[in-house]
């Protein structure tokens, strides 16, 4: 086990902008806030700075925020957060920074993972580090960042992208789950979930659920999927076909494939798959079975499949996986350090 001295919270700076949301603000110290080892020490530390000399920033509420940092604060990050602002100026007009917010961006170290919130996005994208990549924003401003922005691949339809060391999330409480997301990709899914629960938010909405974008309501007497989700969780462990599920709501499998898509933005198919791997990562932190009897229990029925899967959703295999998260029954994980698993995607 790594000495007391050896070890560092990672860092995550959240950069405030003037114009900035209060609640996006928040979110990062949140989530971020929350998390300990085994032995009480906070896994993350969290500071917010502004582009100027520490003071006030304003908001677009009615009160500013005191930030204790100014830019220097950037130079020390693990991660950057950019949260949602009203005032980017030609940021958001034109697409380029001002000297003041290019200056402390250039204080940000080669290799800090950068995240943004909303429309923090455009900040990123302005400063080059999406250009090529897919990325995400506030559904009602991904025309404009598309527009602004042609070399990115804007995705609308999504609550997060992840894309390695750059993140991206929707707008406002998408922020919650783009975070939380970070939590489960580098602690694993029993410290994300412990941070939900206390933060009283589901534990995973999976970054290609669809945003909340303006459609027609539907109609109240029409039937959900909720009850074939309900049932497919029961039993995940067992072979599940499309048409099982179609039959738990009395539809045809065209008509709920459909519903289904609509309401939780995959396809059945895909859901199943997620709610699998998030099996098998719980199963593979909390217990000692053979990768085998995960594999059944999860539902992959071969460690060969959930091999494929978990490499495919996580980018690595579940023996790597297990070493990483797993929790020993003194309360200790089989990592000795937990800045080891930030590669993990």
């Amino acid at each position: 086990m790594a000495s007391e001295s050896a070890f560092r919270p990672h860092r995550v700076v959240v950069l405030a902008l003037d114009g900035l949301l209060p609640f996006e603000l928040g979110i990062p110290h949140r989530i971020f806030g929350r998390p300990k080892d085994a032995e009480g020490r906070h896994l993350y530390e969290v500071l917010t700075c502004s582009v100027r000399p520490p003071g006030p920033v304003r908001t677009d509420a009615d009160f500013s925020v005191q930030v204790a940092h100014g830019p220097e604060a950037l130079a020390t990050a693990d991660t950057v957060v950019v949260p949602a602002s009203y005032e980017l100026g030609p940021v958001f007009e034109e697409g380029v920074l001002t000297d003041e917010l290019a200056a402390a961006l250039a204080r940000i170290r080669p290799g800090t993972r950068l995240a943004s919130i909303c429309t923090g996005v455009y900040v990123l994208a302005a400063a080059g580090h999406l250009d090529g990549r897919p990325a995400t924003t506030h559904w009602a401003d991904a025309e404009r960042l598309q527009r602004l922005f042609p070399r990115v691949k804007v995705d609308a339809n999504v609550l997060f992208v992840d894309d390695g060391d750059v993140l991206t999330s929707a707008g406002v409480a998408a922020g919650i789950d783009l975070c939380l997301h970070i939590v489960r990709r580098d602690h694993g899914t029993a410290v994300a979930n412990e941070v939900a629960r206390r933060t009283v938010v589901p534990p995973h909405r999976d970054g290609g659920q669809a945003q909340y974008i303006d459609r027609p309501v539907p109609d109240p007497q029409l039937a959900t999927t909720t009850a074939a989700r309900a049932w497919a969780l029961g039993r995940l462990h067992e072979p599940i076909q499309l048409r099982d599920m179609a039959t738990q709501e009395s539809m045809s499998v065209r008509t709920f494939t459909r519903r289904f898509r609509e309401e939780v933005g995959v396809s059945p198919g895909q859901w199943l798959t997620q709610q699998r791997v998030e099996r098998a990562r719980h199963l593979l932190e909390s217990t000692d079975l053979s990768v085998d009897q995960v594999a059944r229990d999860a539902g992959f029925g071969t460690a060969q499949s959930m091999r494929q899967h978990l490499q495919a959703a996580l980018g690595v295999t579940p023996t790597t996986y297990r070493r990483t998260f797993r929790v020993r029954s003194g309360g200790l994980r089989d990592s000795e350090r937990y800045g080891d698993v930030g590669t993990l995607r």
